[in-house]
């Protein structure tokens, strides 16, 4: 095992309180980091995993603007739905926070005074954008635009979550106020700098040079982008009415920035926690035998790996952080996720419908991790890797093992003796496993680890099926303890590695086995008697249960109302075109026509190859609406032709003319025709 440090400092990425938590958040930082701090605890090891609710910046300003309450409202409502739904899932922070606390308050301007005060900032006057219908600067998220670096037409004010790189608000091109929808313009104000530029050395040092080989290629590629690009000063202060006001005199109606004020969170939740605990809050900060490490997502790298640094080395003694292993982005079904088109699963609500099964989302989400790029959710794979994986190999593992238990020793552990060759070999590899396990959750390798936690479990169903207890014990019973007793041995270590990814039903499994307390993780790559012979399990009881298909089709149809849900609000009826001359307008031949015959073209998505008789003559017309309609649904159908358009080959198919439709707010296409059903083929409609 690699962990040396004296003591752990393990922070999440603080959640904004603007919004519930989905799995996005779970699989890139939260899950993660539980997994992390459970095994340094299994460990011995003094560790406090510390986060908290991040209340300030324009994306509460935003949320509070949209319900049409304060801020302080949407905080205090949001902040509750996380802290439950974290608690819920078992993510074990021995700290949970938040930014709007006073002692937060105090720690962040103490940090910024200590600067402002030893010349660490710099005062600027500069043209920051202004929206002139709202009256307001316009900070961050308050301003969207085309990304100058990708061409992203969506990007914010702050970053490009297209190419993840970080902007200034005038940087955008075509920018827009999100507040008003005008054209901002340029307004003078002044805001306090960091310099970065004066840290370009530094920074060089300490991770282009010092952390190549141990931090993951992800954070390491974008910090060392950044880093060659050239550091350049960035605004700590905003013109804004939410937010920690600028400890400085002439300061009114300014802020500190979000991204200033986040990370200092963390000082400030660990000050929150050694006051609950009667602990010094310091050496986690400030003693270099202390390790920090920061779980974040990749849109957090460069706030965490240069900006939070380089405050932490100009305020004094702080340590700097040991790594920040940064996940990529998890997308669901294909699309990534959006909290304003509610494309996504809430923790909140999944914790609802899916009652006893919270660890089944934190398996799937870290057996499914977006480690060294972005992944996808799918509902389907969902439910396999738990019917497949945590019900076929690790519940029936134990289930079977218990049984037999219970069936031929009454729940009393067997003695073993006379080891084969093969029993030497199994708990051989049996103590292995917490090693293997351990190294790659010290690399950060979680989703290695996972499934290294479920080959175990696959250990423990091939020995009881290449041994077959319930053959032998009708020849040799004495052979029969053997086997349960090393049967039992590998569910125990099961008892204790499982703990940092499957927390609740590690719990099941030690009443299962009647394990009062864990076992002690390091003890149990030497000892093979994590039982011993004569204790007596408890009762028997299913770990996971099998998901079916209408659980899962219901979560698709949830997904799907949300899509339709997004194409109606979005809807939009297109301006009316340029005026034509009535020449030009009598010169289409419109006519009513009948389908008599309609085939979808093969390998094609759109196309349905129709006849439609016009009364003077059957036309053969290629029309795009097969999303919309059935082949055979055209059938019999009255539809208006555009009779007089130049034929066209398309697909390999002669096209004579154009059926007419429009769209409705769902997105479907819909026939233009003739109401009256009367009405025969081959009337002119004029």
């Amino acid at each position: 095992m690699a962990l040396t440090a004296k003591r752990y400092t393990i922070t999440a990425a603080l959640p904004y309180t603007n919004g519930p938590i989905h799995i996005g958040h779970l699989a890139g930082v939260y899950v993660p980091a539980d997994i992390y701090s459970r095994y340094l605890r299994a460990q011995k090891k003094d560790v406090v995993f510390i986060c908290g609710s991040d209340e300030h910046g324009v994306a509460i300003s935003i949320r509070a603007k949209e319900e049409g309450i304060s801020p302080k409202e949407i905080i205090d409502k949001y902040d509750q739905m996380i802290r439950t739904s974290f608690d819920q899932l078992g993510i074990s922070f021995d700290n949970y926070s938040r930014t709007s606390s006073e002692i937060h308050h105090e720690t962040a301007s103490e940090i910024f005074t200590k600067m402002n005060d030893t010349g660490k900032f710099s005062e600027e006057v500069t043209e920051q954008l202004y929206d002139p219908k709202a009256n307001q600067f316009l900070a961050d998220r308050f301003v969207t635009g085309t990304c100058p670096k990708c061409q992203h037409p969506e990007a914010y004010g702050d970053q490009c979550e297209q190419c993840g790189s970080s902007l200034n608000a005038t940087e955008l091109i075509y920018p827009k106020s999100t507040l008003s929808g005008a054209i901002p313009v340029l307004k003078k104000t002044k805001h306090w700098f960091l310099p970065l530029d004066q840290y370009q050395d530094f920074m060089k040092k300490w991770i282009i040079e010092g952390h190549k080989e141990d931090w993951k290629p992800n954070v390491y590629g974008q910090v060392k982008s950044w880093v060659d690009d050239g550091l350049r000063p960035r605004a700590v202060t905003r013109d804004l009415d939410w937010g920690i006001p600028v400890p400085v005199d002439g300061a009114d109606g300014k802020v500190l920035y979000v991204w200033f004020d986040a990370p200092i969170g963390y000082i400030s939740s660990t000050k929150e926690w050694a006051a609950k605990n009667n602990k010094d809050w310091e050496p986690y900060w400030k003693d270099k035998e202390t390790s920090l490490i920061h779980f974040i997502g990749k849109d957090n790298i460069v706030f965490h790996c240069i900006i939070f640094p380089c405050i932490l080395k100009a305020s004094g003694n702080y340590i700097l952080p040991e790594n920040v292993p940064a996940n990529e982005f998890l997308n669901l079904e294909g699309n990534k996720i959006s909290t304003s088109k509610n494309w996504a699963v809430w923790l909140h609500e999944y914790i609802e419908e899916f009652p006893d099964q919270e660890d089944v989302l934190r398996y799937v989400l870290t057996a499914n991790a977006p480690e060294t790029k972005d992944n996808d959710f799918t509902w389907k794979d969902f439910q396999a890797r738990n019917n497949n994986e945590l019900v076929a190999i690790f519940g029936n593992f134990i289930n079977r093992v218990s049984v037999l238990t219970q069936k031929y020793y009454e729940g009393c552990v067997p003695a073993r003796k006379d080891l084969t060759q093969e029993d030497e070999k199994t708990l051989d590899k049996m103590r292995a496993f917490p090693a293997i396990i351990g190294s790659s959750i010290e690399r950060y390798r979680f989703r290695e680890a996972s499934q290294e936690l479920m080959n175990l479990a696959r250990l423990g169903n091939k020995y009881l099926a290449d041994q077959e207890p319930w053959k032998i014990i009708k020849v040799d019973p004495e052979r029969v303890k053997t086997i349960i007793n090393i049967a039992l041995q590998i569910a125990a270590t099961l008892a204790t590695v499982a703990e940092p990814f499957l927390p609740f039903s590690t719990k099941k499994l030690r009443c299962i086995l009647n394990i009062n307390n864990p076992s002690d993780w390091n003890e149990i790559t030497t000892s093979t008697d994590v039982l011993s012979a004569g204790h007596v399990v408890g009762g028997q009881e299913l770990l996971f249960s099998k998901i079916d298909d209408s659980t899962i089709e219901a979560q698709l149809d949830k997904l799907e109302a949300s899509k339709k849900s997004n194409l109606e609000a979005n809807f939009e009826l297109p301006p009316v075109k340029e005026n034509i001359s009535f020449d030009n307008f009598n010169a289409m031949d419109l006519r009513t026509g009948t389908v008599i015959e309609a085939e979808k073209i093969k390998k094609t998505k759109k196309l349905i190859n129709l006849k439609v008789d016009l009364g003077f003559e059957v036309r053969t017309i290629v029309s795009g609406i097969a999303e919309s309609y059935a082949a055979e649904e055209m059938i019999g159908k009255k539809v208006t032709v555009l009779a007089n358009l130049a034929p066209r080959n398309i697909k390999g198919v002669k096209s004579q003319g154009m059926l007419l439709m429009t769209e409705n707010k769902n997105g479907k296409l819909i026939i233009v025709g003739p109401e009256d059903s009367s009405m025969g083929n081959g009337f002119e409609i004029n």
